[in-house]
């Protein structure tokens, strides 16, 4: 369609006299013409960049509130021609006037209108060169073509166009159309825009664009149909009650507001904008969140390029910048920012009360500056805003962290004001947000203290926490079991360690304990993970309550009832006697109607009774007593049948024998001593991890009948078996038990300590030293008690040799010659033996064994001195036991106390060789004595001197061989001398000896 020439075509907008004023403008001032072109091309190129589209869209929504009718708009793109048509208002001399002056809108006076600027329209200028609109009234076009040469025909533009390369300002020259309008049935107005080869692919994603955004932008419309090459989709929008909007299906929930704005805050804004006056703000928010594609920005009313990061559309009246791109700042901003907040308060009020409300819950970092300040202004009001379960404001409700059960039954029963209902997550930052107080589980629980509650409910409690960490349930409220006599049965105490649950103990009988039994009604297996204990009769027994009850029974107000709760538990538990030892400080009544501590009463029938002193400070249990509950539960609590029992565990050595403890003992610091120094010195004081004994030992009085007691179980193990003591570097070592060590240094066996005896056997070393032990008593108890073993096991006990001693120098033992050489050596042989040299001496006179006294008595060195000493006392052991002999006897040798002197002369000889071949080691020459005379003494050889002198084969034979170190050989010697011929039979049996 072309313009006809003039005056054949018809002109019913006025457009040739629009373009014959802007020519005239800009041929009176070419800066004009410059000053349209630059700001044409500044909105085409800038703020109504790519809103090609959207920019007809709003003149389509514009045109239908206009004429008050449904808005549609049908948008076609074909063969690179983009078709808008639209129903409403056509289009008039003034709009084709204000579409062709930039800055001035028709629109002026129309408060529903969107367009406000009046030059919207430019967005075609980056699409086409040659945009047409066709309208009920005719037609009107431009042409960058016929503009330029108009232009080209003005010679004060020339030189200008020249410098633009033939740019001209397009929509400043409109044309009349030539031809019919050809506008599509229903609608009024069609636009219809030329695209250029490279835009058509931009407006094709414009029209991919237009959905929900667009229509909620602009309300006016109805229905958009949408036709890209064949492919077509129809957008239509549905306007409910309470601000609903259905859009192709899906519902949008709005909120409105609107109003006048105040003068003072458009003092900052453009004239035309001051006329308008009027503010809006809506928000959509739709069911199941934003539509993928929909644009993240303000729309004021059309998209802006500021980012809005909410999960609803904002549509406002915002002031723009020159670039119509960004909201400007200003007064007329803030006061919208407030009222968006206010209204997205309202969008969320409308909402249902349920969590879901938290994902419209803003973040306080936005997408930029303006999005921070919309949520700021947001949060800000949240608190007080009515959006939680029975339209409750945040900052009245508590959100507990906590298992949903326990929430509930929490709820349920009104605990706790305004608690949310478990399904608000209390850990969500939104419900922070909205002002709600989050309360640690830990709290709540602290919080419970104060409620008072029936047992079983509190179960319901325990039952609806199974499942959280155990680290905030610590003080979780718990009832106690009623108990008779107990104060604080029937209330509830913090916290469920160390409370007993029981379990097959009835707590209403024990009560005069203090015991602390939780409520069989609240029992629940969440108690015992928080350290309440399931008792039965030994963990009842086992709490500290129990034993502190049992030590200060004797001073209690009602001791029976506590011996009632007891005995009770003792003999459900089937206790050992002396399992428990502290139990028998249990006061119980006696024979004589006072009440003692168990471990000094005695059954009636206790052996004890005949053995112990007629002072032994022990009663008689009460025979009512002893028929309720029995022998065994009596014993088991300290009650004496037999001898009592201590048990301990790690007793310190040292502290016992420095009596800095006790465990009330006869002696038991000496043994502690003794202990120690049979260990010996130590750097960490030395333990006895388990230690028992048998008390009350210095009682006895029938001895006899104690040990026949002693030697059955349980007290004989308490005697046989060693006390183990350990080292600081985990050395064990065994040592007498207690119960031995103080049997063995009393006369318990036979009115003699043990140690007077010895065990009958082989061994006769001992024998005449010591008696037999009497019959009855076997021999590991005998051992036990110290009854004598063995010669060395004898010297190898402290002080065993010293005692060897002292029964040696006894004249009323029996010692035979044999057996006291023997003594003599062994004691010579022992090593580290330290004696008090005694008085008296038993020694060899002769042939016979006597007790001399020691200053006459000497220790035999050489046998050579033998015939110069006869009728002397002599102590004799084997061969080089006689230096140590002397030592310790302190006696001197024998060879010292004679002078010898050689006073026969003879005459050296050689040794016969037989006699080497014997003694290898002995001298070559001898001297011969017809008659060998010593210190006037005939005597049969001698050699102290340093010679061998000898008289007779007898005594040279002893000679060599004492010279040689041969002494053992001296026999086989005097054989070979007398017969020589007889050396090979003679070595031949010697080789046979062992």
């Amino acid at each position: 369609m072309r313009e006809r020439p003039v005056g054949e075509v018809p002109d019913p907008f006025g457009a040739r006299g629009l373009r014959e004023r802007v020519l005239r403008a800009w041929a009176e001032s070419p800066a004009r013409f410059r000053e349209d072109a630059n700001t044409e091309e500044d909105h085409a190129l800038g703020g109504y960049r790519d809103r090609v589209v959207v920019e007809l869209a709003q003149n389509a929504a514009d045109a239908a509130a206009r004429a008050s009718v449904p808005g549609r708009l049908r948008l076609t793109l074909r063969g690179g021609v983009l078709e808008a048509a639209n129903a409403g208002a056509p289009l008039d001399a003034a709009g084709v006037e204000a579409l062709s002056t930039l800055r001035a809108s028709a629109k002026r006076g129309e408060a529903g209108a969107v367009g406000r600027f009046g030059v919207g329209f430019a967005a075609v200028v980056a699409v086409t060169d040659n945009p047409l609109i066709t309208s009920a009234g005719g037609g009107v076009e431009w042409s960058a073509e016929r503009a330029r040469e108009l232009v080209a025909g003005v010679p004060s533009l020339a030189a200008e166009l020249g410098r633009r390369s033939g740019h001209v300002p397009l929509l400043r020259l409109p044309f009349a159309l030539t031809g019919s309008p050809q506008i599509p049935e229903g609608f009024d107005t069609v636009v219809r825009l030329l695209l250029r080869a490279e835009a058509v692919d931009g407006v094709r994603r414009q029209l991919e664009q237009v959905g929900p955004a667009l229509m909620l932008a602009l309300p006016a419309l109805e229905r958009v149909e949408v036709d890209a090459d064949g492919d077509v989709r129809t957008v239509t929008a549905e306007h409910g009650p309470r601000g609903t909007v259905t859009i192709d299906g899906a519902v949008w929930h709005t909120a409105e507001a609107h109003g006048a704005v105040s003068p003072e805050l458009l003092a900052d804004r453009p004239t035309e904008e001051r006329a308008r006056g009027v503010w809006q703000v809506r928000w959509a928010l739709p069911e199941g969140g934003l539509p993928q594609g929909t644009p993240a920005v303000v729309h004021a009313p059309t998209p802006s390029d500021e980012r809005l990061d909410l999960p609803a559309l904002l549509i406002a009246s915002f002031p723009l910048a020159p670039d119509r791109r960004h909201v400007a700042p200003g007064g007329l901003t803030d006061f919208l920012v407030d009222r968006a907040a206010e209204t997205y308060e309202r969008l969320m009020e409308g909402r249902a009360a349920t969590p879901r409300l938290l994902e419209l819950v803003p973040t306080p970092i936005g997408a930029g500056e303006l999005d921070g300040r919309i949520r700021r202004a947001v949060l800000g009001r949240l608190p007080d805003a009515p959006l939680l379960p029975h339209r409750a404001r945040g900052r009245d409700m508590v959100a507990v962290d906590a298992p949903s059960p326990f929430v509930e039954l929490l709820s349920e029963d009104g605990v706790l004001a305004g608690l949310l209902p478990p399904e608000w997550p209390a850990r969500s930052p939104a419900l922070a947000a909205l002002g709600v107080r989050r309360v640690e589980l830990a709290d709540v629980v602290d919080e419970l203290a104060a409620v008072e509650r029936e047992p079983a409910w509190w179960r319901r409690v325990y039952e609806a926490l199974a499942g959280a960490a155990t680290d905030a349930l610590g003080a979780l409220p718990v009832p106690l079991a009623t108990a008779k006599g107990d104060a604080a049965a029937g209330r509830t105490v913090r916290g469920p360690r160390g409370l007993l649950i029981a379990d097959g103990v009835d707590p209403a009988g024990l009560g005069a304990l203090g015991l602390r039994f939780v409520h069989p009604e609240a029992v629940h297996p969440l108690l015992p993970r928080l350290g309440a204990v399931e008792a039965g009769p030994r963990a009842v027994l086992a709490d500290p309550a129990v034993r502190a009850a049992v030590e200060d029974s004797l001073d209690a107000e009602d001791p029976d009832a506590v011996a009632e709760a007891v005995l009770g538990l003792v003999g459900a538990a089937r206790l050992d006697p002396g399992e428990e030892p502290w139990l028998s400080a249990l006061a119980l009544p006696a024979e004589d109607g006072e009440h003692d501590p168990a471990g000094e009463l005695l059954l009636p029938e206790s052996p004890l009774r005949a053995l112990m002193a007629g002072d032994a400070p022990f009663g008689v249990v009460d025979g009512a007593t002893l028929e309720r509950w029995g022998t065994e539960t009596l014993v088991a609590v300290g009650v004496l049948d037999g001898f009592a029992l201590a048990r301990e565990e790690d007793v310190n050595l040292p502290g016992l024998a420095d009596e800095a403890e006790t465990l009330h003992l006869d002696d038991e610091d000496r043994w502690a001593e003794d202990v120690l120094a049979r260990i010996g010195p130590q750097d960490l004081p030395p333990v006895v991890p388990e230690f028992q004994a048998v008390r009350d030992l210095e009682l006895v009085e029938d001895w006899p009948a104690a040990l026949r007691l002693l030697a059955r179980p349980p007290w004989r193990a308490a005697i046989v078996e060693p006390a183990h003591a350990m080292s600081y570097d985990g050395r064990r070592v065994s040592v007498p038990s207690y119960t031995a060590w103080w049997l063995s240094r009393h006369p318990v066996l036979d009115g003699r300590r043990p140690g007077r005896y010895r065990l009958p056997g082989d061994d006769d070393a001992l024998a005449g030293l010591y008696d037999a032990a009497p019959e009855g008593l076997d021999e590991r108890l005998l051992l036990a008690l110290g009854v004598r073993t063995s010669l060395l096991d004898l010297l190898d006990e402290p002080g065993g040799a010293q005692e060897l001693l002292d029964r040696l120098s006894d004249p009323e033992r029996h010692v035979g010659r044999a057996q006291l050489g023997g003594l003599w050596t062994a004691l010579a042989d022992a090593p580290e033996v330290t004696v008090e040299p005694p008085g008296r001496v038993r020694a060899v006179v002769g042939d016979e064994v006597v007790v001399a006294d020691a200053l006459d008595t000497f220790v035999l060195d050489r046998p050579d001195v033998l015939p110069l000493l006869t009728g002397s006392p002599l102590v004799i052991a084997a061969h080089g036991r006689d230096a140590r002999l002397a030592d310790l006897l302190d006696l001197p040798p024998a060879s010292a106390e004679v002078a010898g002197d050689v006073g026969s002369a003879g005459e050296e000889r050689d040794v016969p060789p037989e006699v080497l071949a014997v003694l290898p080691d002995a001298p070559p020459v001898y001297v011969a004595h017809e008659r060998l005379v010593v210190d006037g003494v005939d005597v049969p050889w001698w050699t102290a001197d340093g010679g061998v002198h000898a008289s007779g084969l007898a005594g040279l034979a002893r000679a060599l061989a004492w010279t040689s170190g041969a002494w053992e050989d001296r026999l086989l010697a005097e054989a070979v001398l007398r017969d020589p011929a007889a050396l090979p039979v003679l070595l031949a049996e010697a080789e046979l000896e062992p």
